[in-house]
C-alpha cells in the first residue's frame, strides 16, 4: 500500500509542473495533437522544460525544477514557510540554480491558485536582475509582503502560481532569451 501523503505530495509536483508547462508554451495541452497521443513536452529535450526531479536522499535537489528556480512544492494544512524557504534554499543550491522558492497548495482550489512564496532575499535578488523597484516588482506579480514577528528571517513575499508563471517567462526573456 503506498504512502498517502507522498501520493498527495507526487499529485501537487505535477499539478503545478503541467500548469507552468501549459502557461510557458512548453506542453500540448494533455499531450494530444491532431486527435493522437504524443509525448507531452513540444521538445522533450528542451532544457527549460519544467520537470520534477529525481529525489537526491541527503543532497535534495528539489521537487520541481523551473529554470532558473527550484520549486519545493508543499500539500500541507498547517503551513511553515520560513522553515520550507531555508529548505527551498538549500535544494536550489544542491541544484545549482540561484533561486529557491516554496509552491503552497491552496485547498480546494488547482494548481493556478497555488500560493508561491518567496524569501527576501531571493526576492530582492530577483527583482534587481530584473531592473525592478520593489514596487513595480510587487504590483507587476501581485506580490504580498508577510511579516512574521521583528525577525527578518522569518519575512517572505508571496504570489499565485498565475503570477509565478508570468514572472518565469520574463526571467527566461530576460536570462535566456526563451
Amino acid at each position: 500500500m503506498s504512502n498517502p501523503n507522498k501520493a498527495r505530495g507526487t499529485a501537487w509536483e505535477s499539478a503545478v509542473r503541467d500548469y507552468l508547462n501549459e502557461e510557458l508554451g512548453l506542453y500540448h495541452p494533455r499531450g494530444w495533437r491532431n486527435g493522437e497521443t504524443v509525448t507531452p513536452f513540444i521538445r522533450p529535450a528542451d532544457p527549460m522544460n519544467v520537470r520534477r526531479a529525481a529525489q537526491e536522499g541527503a543532497r535534495d535537489v528539489g521537487d520541481v525544477h523551473a529554470v532558473p528556480f527550484v520549486l519545493e512544492c508543499k500539500d500541507v494544512q498547517a503551513p511553515a514557510v520560513p522553515a520550507w524557504l531555508r529548505q527551498a534554499h538549500v535544494e536550489a543550491k544542491h541544484a545549482g540554480y540561484p533561486y529557491g522558492v516554496v509552491v503552497h497548495k491552496t485547498r480546494g482550489k488547482g494548481a493556478r491558485a497555488g500560493r508561491v512564496h518567496f524569501g527576501v532575499r531571493t526576492w530582492t535578488r530577483l527583482r534587481l536582475a530584473l531592473g525592478l523597484t520593489a514596487r513595480q516588482m510587487a504590483e507587476s506579480y501581485d506580490f504580498t509582503p508577510s511579516l512574521r514577528s521583528l525577525n527578518t528571517g522569518r519575512w517572505y513575499l508571496t504570489t499565485d502560481v498565475e503570477a509565478f508563471g508570468r514572472l518565469l517567462a520574463d526571467v527566461r526573456a530576460k536570462d535566456y532569451g526563451a
